[in-house]
Parts: structure tokens; C-alpha cells; sequence
């Protein structure tokens, strides 16, 4: 299994630092406001992570953040009037009602940056003590980059390069303008914890260390993030952590791809932020978890609105595939252990899925084994005969089962589905302004009309409901009605 590291450039072996143990820690959310799509997108990613190790052997311990000390909480909950700590809790609160709207596995430990105040204090005092911290007469302490050697190692900058083009914070006390901020002294109306250097909290990247080490240890195996966090966030935390540990931080870092919304990055600013609470709305968490899939996690994507129509036509075929395949099978009695049909796309499934994943947890060439394993399913059930019934029932229900299993992995295929496929037939019924007992009353006119040898009118019937965007299919076992947008 290989795993691209942002610190070395390129794939390399996981090999674990303890045996089938992984510790792996992501960076969450920062609270001040609802969960946009950009988190949905890290959190899919990461707890995909997580759950196929955890299919491939591994015992996974994961970690994930809530930033709720922060900038913009503190202004937020000033603008709204109350506490900044109780103003992140109600947004903790609802950030975990959208993860689980998204049917995400949870990270097995939630930390908070405002629970680790005293260890943060803790590892800020041993950094004064080794020379790489100081504390400022207004209360500030500061990091001494420069004493750091190998700052700069995960975004491969040099140090005097760090300070072009870069916004530098020029407060008091400050000896050098790269030097970043470890604990910062209160100002008026902002929450504010007791240290020694007077009152105040914590600085961003401090807080990612402490949670880190004191969940994981002192090396953990994989960090991960959005790719925006390599400089300076990560880059401070590794500076942080390996000063005072004097051990790596991390063996693999891991960055996510960032999303733009319709060529544009998302921002509030343009308007084009779209919240986790709205696109769950708007789309079945399935689609959303396919659309976040279908592009390998280290890519950027590019949303745009018809990207969630082709998912949910892709799963509708899916599920309607798995559907045809589970009536067959039940039909004609197959058993996952009898003779099957030689078809390596059906044979490997599982195979296919692991190679694919192993190579740093490819989704997109994984579902695109998905596209050709189910299609072929579906020529399959199509093309069968009476010779052959047994085999292709036996195929159908080894391949059903392997399927189920390893895109479960991934959070897809878990739904029933005939229960999915309702769901999207009234999401789009509803767009068409149509009803399903319109559908069918005009089916029964077909079927009288056909009855009496009125086939003109039966035709006519068929082109009316042709014209609204509704196809009829007719089988042995009656007339079948579908919408021609999802196809």
C-alpha cells in the first residue's frame, strides 16, 4: 500500500510506525459558522482514510479537531453578543448534526481547543525553556523561526523567501516579522485564560500540536489537511512539535484538494458558499459523497451544478443495476458459491477495489471499476437464457455481495434500492410538476386504449407522457414508467 507524502513528493510504502496500529490525526473545523462543502469534502476524505484501513487490517485510531478558540469566533460571537466559548459549542452542536447528515464515520477521538489550555500553557513553557519561545512584556509569545533549521521542509521554502509576498504581523515585541504567535495576550472583549504571561489564549497552530501529541504520541503516522494548511499551518506545527520532541512530528502528510463552485473559489463573498445543511437539502448524501469521490482527494474540484445531476444519474443507475440484479438472483436462486460466468470485471471485484485503493486511496479508478463491473452485470442479466440462468444467478449474487462490501467502504451502495431510486423519481417528478398517480392513470388509458385495438390512441398516450419527460417501458410483468432526465 503507498501513500503520496507532501513531504517527500511522492508515493511512498505505509509502513506503520506500530505494527497494525495507525495513528492518524486530521485538522476539523474551524467554528464560526455553519460547515460549507469544503469541510464535508476533508472530513469524506478522511474518514474514507480511516475506513479502508480499518478494511485492509489496520487498528486506526482517528483524530479530529474543532478549532473553537479563534480570530473569527471571538468576532462572530462579539457581533452576536455572546460568549465565544458558549457561541462555539452551539456551532459544535450543529456541525456534528451535518456530519451525520452526511453519514460519516465519526473521527474515534473529537478534541477542542479550548479543553487544552493548561498543557497548551505547559508546551509553550518548555519551548521558552529550549530557547525556541519567547515571551513579550505585553504578554505575547512568540516561536523563533530561525531556530528552527529545517523550517520550511513541508512546503519547501527557504526561511528570508517566506517573507516576500506574505502578510507579516509586525506586533510589539516582536524580533523577527516570520516569528508567529504561541499565545496571544487578551484584548478587550475577547475570552481570555490565566497563564504566566497574563491573560489570554492560545494561538492557532499551537493548538494542532498539543491535541496531536497528547492523543497520538509524539510521532504519529499520517497527518492530514487541506491543502491551503501546508503553509503556514502545518509547517508551524511541525516546527512546534519537533522542537520540543526532538522526533518527527509525522511519517506522511496528506493534503486535500481544495473546491471552487462553478470556475470560481468558494468564498462568502461571491455568494457561492454552499453549506453542508443546504446541499443535503438539495441532494441525497450519497450523491454528494460519490460527486466528493470521483476525483482523487489530492486534486482540486471544480464543482459545478450539473456535477450533482450526473452523480445522482450515476447512482440511480447504480441502485436500479443492484435492483434488477437482486430480483434475478431471488428469482432464479443463486448462490455466491455455484458456478459463475468468466468475467474478471465480476470475478475481481474486491481485487480490483484494493489495487486501486492501496495505490494512495485511488476513488476515481476505483468507481470506474464500478462503472464496468455493474454495466457488465447488467448485459449480463440482459443477454441471459435459459441455458445459463443458474450461472448468471450465482454471478449476479457474488458480484451484488462484492460490491456491497467493498463500496461500503467508501460510504456508497448502502442504501435499499428501491427506496433510492423513489427518492430520486420524486425529487424530479416534483421539478417536472408531475405526480406519479397522473403517470399511472394515463398508463391504464394506454392499457385500455391497447385493449380495445386503439393503438393510435395508445401512441398518442405514450408521446404525451414522451413529451413531459416520462419513458415507458413495457414487460411481462406491465408497463414500467421512468424519467428520461435520469438517464
Amino acid at each position: 500500500m503507498k501513500i503520496y507524502n507532501s513531504m517527500t513528493g511522492r508515493k511512498e510504502e505505509f509502513i506503520p510506525i506500530d505494527g497494525k496500529n495507525v495513528k492518524m490525526y486530521a485538522c476539523g473545523i474551524t467554528v464560526n459558522d455553519l460547515s460549507h462543502i469544503g469541510h464535508a469534502r476533508q472530513a469524506i476524505v478522511y474518514s474514507m482514510f480511516a475506513d479502508y484501513l480499518r478494511y485492509r487490517g489496520y487498528n486506526v485510531k482517528y483524530v479530529r479537531n474543532y478549532t473553537d478558540v479563534d480570530d473569527k469566533i471571538i468576532d462572530k460571537a462579539n457581533q452576536l453578543g455572546k460568549n465565544a466559548i458558549e457561541f462555539s459549542k452551539e456551532q459544535i452542536v450543529e456541525a456534528e448534526k451535518d456530519m451525520h447528515e452526511l453519514h460519516i464515520t465519526e473521527a474515534d477521538v473529537k478534541t477542542k481547543a479550548s479543553e487544552y489550555i493548561e498543557k497548551i500553557i505547559n508546551f509553550v513553557e518548555k519551548l521558552i525553556e529550549k530557547d525556541m519561545a519567547y515571551a513579550t512584556e505585553k504578554g505575547d509569545v512568540y516561536y523563533r523561526v530561525r531556530n528552527f533549521r529545517s523550517y520550511g521542509k513541508l512546503s519547501h521554502r527557504k526561511v528570508d523567501e517566506l517573507l516576500n509576498g506574505v502578510r507579516i504581523d509586525l506586533e510589539e515585541g516582536k524580533e523577527d516579522p516570520i516569528d508567529f504567535a504561541l499565545w496571544k495576550s487578551a484584548k478587550p472583549g475577547e475570552v481570555s485564560w490565566d497563564s504566566p504571561w497574563g491573560k489570554g489564549r492560545p494561538g492557532w497552530h499551537i493548538e494542532c500540536s498539543v491535541m496531536a501529541t497528547d492523543t497520538l504520541g509524539e510521532t504519529i503516522d499520517i497527518h492530514g489537511g487541506g491543502r491551503d494548511l501546508i503553509f503556514p499551518h502545518h509547517e508551524n506545527e511541525i516546527a512546534q512539535s519537533e522542537a520540543l520532541t526532538g522526533k518527527d512530528f509525522a511519517h506522511y502528510w496528506s493534503h486535500c484538494g481544495l473546491i471552487k463552485i462553478n470556475g470560481e473559489k468558494m468564498s462568502k463573498s461571491l455568494g457561492n458558499s454552499i453549506t453542508i445543511r443546504d446541499a443535503v437539502k438539495m441532494y441525497d448524501y450519497e450523491v454528494i459523497k460519490y460527486l466528493m469521490l470521483s476525483k482523487h482527494y489530492s486534486s482540486d474540484i471544480d464543482i459545478h451544478d450539473e456535477d450533482y445531476v450526473l452523480a445522482e444519474k450515476q447512482l440511480y443507475y447504480f441502485y436500479n443495476t443492484i435492483s434488477a440484479a437482486e430480483k434475478y438472483a431471488k428469482i432464479y436462486n443463486g448462490d455466491a458459491n455455484g458456478e459463475r460466468v468468466e468475467d474478471d470485471s465480476l470475478n475481481t471485484i474486491k481485487e480490483q477495489f484494493i489495487v486501486a485503493m492501496d495505490d494512495d486511496f485511488n476513488t476515481p479508478v476505483a468507481i470506474a471499476n464500478l462503472h464496468v463491473a455493474l454495466k457488465n452485470l447488467n448485459n449480463l442479466i440482459k443477454t441471459s437464457n435459459k441455458a445459463n440462468r443458474q450461472v448468471v444467478a450465482n454471478t449476479v449474487v457474488k458480484s451484488v455481495n462484492d460490491v456491497k462490501e467493498v463500496y461500503g467502504v467508501l460510504g456508497l451502495l448502502k442504501q435499499n434500492p428501491e427506496e433510492f431510486a423513489n427518492k430520486m423519481k420524486e425529487k424530479y417528478l416534483s421539478k417536472m410538476n408531475l405526480d406519479e398517480k397522473y403517470i399511472n392513470d394515463e398508463i391504464e388509458k394506454r392499457a385500455e386504449a391497447k385493449k380495445n385495438k386503439d393503438y393510435e390512441q395508445a401512441d398518442k398516450i405514450r408521446a404525451e407522457l414522451d413529451s413531459k419527460g416520462i419513458i415507458l417501458n413495457d414487460t411481462v410483468d406491465g408497463t414500467k414508467w421512468d424519467i428520461k432526465e435520469l438517464y
